[in-house]
């Protein structure tokens, strides 16, 4: 089968700036011809339940319920439990409000259903009235370590109880190398079924690196004869969401669109077909261009409905080369 003669795309993504272009290609697709795989590593376990940010970040966007004040958590949210744990002495670094708790309360009793990780994720995709499909990148555990000048910190602690504070000397995944990609995403990129592959603009160390190496999964998308789009959450120098450009300067990367375009090109040679650069880094289009791939110029800040769906649209676009 050629990309001509299939719709379907495939995305990628994690943390809120992903779940951004999501909700764009969500907007301009039929239901049926999306499917996204999303981070699972920044997963953990706290206060006793299975919490999963990446996943349900992408479910409350999709579903028209993320917190628009906050950019986590649900809209309407109270606090009263956080509250009375605080005044027991519990841990409250990691903010749970009332109506998510709800969320990893009933996760984690499917967990003791034995039911697992995708079963779970379609199960609340449907409670939610997600008609797209929405896949964990494995069904096995794996999680993100931050290596620091102080030590090893696992991510949510890095990211939250620290406040992304420590300087950072690198990332690995533990469970990595014995995790199995999603059978139903990897099934259908050896069929064909994709005729496009989005990478959204997530951050490229914490919540793209995961997915793409899960055993198979890079290759898999390198051997698809679907064009493969990465999107630049670099504009301007600056992270548009999260500590990407802080993680890149500390590892003494460049913190532009190109600097992430050469890790893509460096750990995933022959990956990426089309990089696309907001209009503002416009000018770094024929370095990119000299690594292997194809510079798209386009604007890529999303900061309403609007612009999400052009963004994706610009993605959907692309042909093969």
């Amino acid at each position: 089968m050629t990309t001509t003669e299939t719709s379907k795309t495939l995305a990628l993504t994690g943390g809120v700036g992903g779940a951004k272009l999501c909700l764009g290609l969500a907007q301009v697709l039929p239901a049926s011809e999306l499917d996204i795989l999303v981070n699972t590593a920044d997963d953990f376990e706290h206060l006793g339940l299975p919490i999963w940010p990446d996943i349900d970040t992408l479910l409350y966007t999709l579903s028209g319920r993320a917190n628009q004040t906050l950019g986590w958590g649900l809209e309407g949210e109270s606090w009263n439990c956080m509250e009375s744990l605080e005044s027991l002495g519990g841990e409250t670094w990691f903010r749970l409000g009332d109506r998510d708790l709800a969320t990893h309360l009933w996760r984690a009793e499917a967990q003791r259903q034995g039911r697992g990780a995708a079963d779970i994720v379609a199960a609340l995709a449907q409670q939610m009235d997600i008609a797209v499909g929405i896949y964990p990148m494995s069904d096995d555990q794996v999680r993100t370590i931050v290596r620091c000048d102080e030590g090893n910190l696992p991510f949510q602690h890095y990211f939250v109880r620290r406040q992304c504070e420590p300087p950072v000397t690198g990332f690995s995944f533990e469970g990595i190398t014995s995790a199995r990609g999603n059978a139903s995403v990897l099934r259908q990129l050896k069929a064909g079924d994709y005729g496009r592959i989005v990478v959204s603009p997530s951050n490229p160390y914490v919540s793209i690196d995961p997915i793409l190496q899960v055993p198979g999964v890079w290759t898999a998308l390198r051997d698809s004869a679907a064009p493969v789009v990465f999107v630049s959450p670099i504009v301007s120098g600056l992270a548009i969401k999260g500590p990407a450009a802080k993680m890149m300067r500390e590892l003494d990367v460049p913190v532009t669109a190109l600097g992430v375009a050469e890790h893509y090109r460096r750990r995933y040679p022959g990956l990426v077909d089309y990089f696309v650069i907001d209009e503002s880094d416009a000018t770094l289009a024929p370095e990119i261009e000299q690594l292997g791939m194809r510079a798209v110029v386009a604007p890529t800040v999303m900061k309403n409905q609007q612009q999400k769906e052009s963004l994706a649209r610009y993605c959907l676009a692309l042909e093969p080369l």
